[in-house]
């Protein structure tokens, strides 16, 4: 929906600039998001798809949705450095360098762009990302003939106003730039609106609140909510592949409240069952005063446990993220738990015998 630096596929001024540059008419309205994409796919509507970097497979809610709505693809592209669970539904895969097998630029979450370059060759069959997508694009009658890293740099820094000054040579040394850096003698923005707010001061506008779309209920009355553990990130693809990290946090489990664990008489490390409208899992149990009761939470990153098999797939009206965080379950104890014996003291029946 956005080409670089945010700039809006809506936008006719930026639209026209990014149709000069590169010679070819664009799209005048958004496309579909992540959730469309899969709809679209289970109707039939969507008959291909090119995944580069993610694992919706994995990722996505109501999972068996997802899968199904993968399955009735006519072409399906995984690009990516590891396999996963989704490129279990590819046609083809595309295999790509990882961060030390290319050159390029990252840009980190404080808008630090910083220069990277290629340690070791790629393995195997591996290439990076743009010479995949230069290659892709070329084969497909766009010629992409780019000579490197630095000449992508430079078309972003020319139709990007933000990145108008973070070219590769300026990127070479200390610890990078900060967008917005909008010419090439300008320094970064270490702080935004360090004097003053950009458009003025902000303005507050009071919304309604939109109660969950599924709350919990007599038949499923716990709220199970999903997030990340401090040693993974996502669906594990990578860090899980290491480990350092894979020896901290070595499965998946459900964190219940003490209360709501004493009433289901679970105790801690057993096997429960927990299901919703859309599936169940086994997974076993934490309990910690940490999750309010009520309320359940599993974390995502593991594929023998895919929790996302239960989340529900509406989203937010405006942002369309889904709501992973509310989704009404039940838990069923699976691990029988045995019953104290008491202990009968030995009695020798001579030393009773009446003579």
């Amino acid at each position: 929906n956005v080409y670089s630096g945010y700039q809006t596929v809506t936008n006719p001024r930026a639209r026209r600039k990014f149709q000069r540059a590169w010679g070819k008419r664009l799209p005048q309205r958004a496309g579909l998001t992540v959730m469309d994409m899969m709809d679209r796919a289970y109707e039939g509507k969507l008959k291909a798809m090119y995944v580069m970097g993610e694992n919706p497979l994995l990722s996505d809610p109501d999972l068996a949705h997802v899968r199904e709505a993968a399955g009735r693809l006519d072409f399906l592209v995984v690009q990516d450095i590891f396999l996963n669970e989704t490129s279990a539904y590819a046609d083809v895969v595309l295999p790509a360098a990882a961060f030390a097998e290319k050159d390029g630029t990252y840009t980190n979450t404080e808008r630090r762009v910083q220069l990277i370059r290629k340690a070791v060759e790629p393995r195997g069959e591996a290439r990076a990302d743009w010479e995949i997508i230069c290659d892709l694009s070329t084969r497909m009658g766009y010629e992409m003939s780019y000579r490197g890293t630095y000449e992508i740099m430079e078309e972003i820094a020319l139709l990007t106003p933000s990145y108008g000054g973070t070219l590769h040579y300026r990127l070479e040394e200390g610890f990078g730039l900060q967008w917005p850096c909008t010419s090439r003698e300008h320094p970064g923005t270490p702080y935004l609106h360090r004097r003053a707010f950009a458009k003025g001061l902000g303005t507050f506008i009071t919304i309604e609140y939109l109660p969950p779309d599924e709350p919990p209920d007599e038949e499923y009355p716990f709220l199970l909510t999903t997030g990340r553990l401090y040693f993974l990130y996502h669906t594990g693809t990578m860090c899980r592949r290491t480990v350092v990290l894979n020896r901290e946090e070595p499965e998946c489990f459900v964190e219940i409240n003490p209360e709501d664990a004493e009433s289901l008489s679970i105790r801690n490390k057993s096997l429960v069952e927990i299901s919703s409208r859309r599936g169940s899992v086994k997974v076993r149990t934490l309990i910690t005063r940490r999750t309010p009761r009520g309320t359940i939470f599993i974390p995502f990153h593991f594929r023998e446990v895919a929790v996302n098999l239960l989340t529900n797939p509406a989203v937010d009206p405006v942002a369309k993220i889904p709501e992973y965080k509310v989704c009404a379950v039940r838990i069923k104890p699976l691990t029988r738990q045995k019953t104290r014996k008491s202990k009968v003291p030995k009695v020798d029946l001579e030393d009773l015998r009446i003579t």
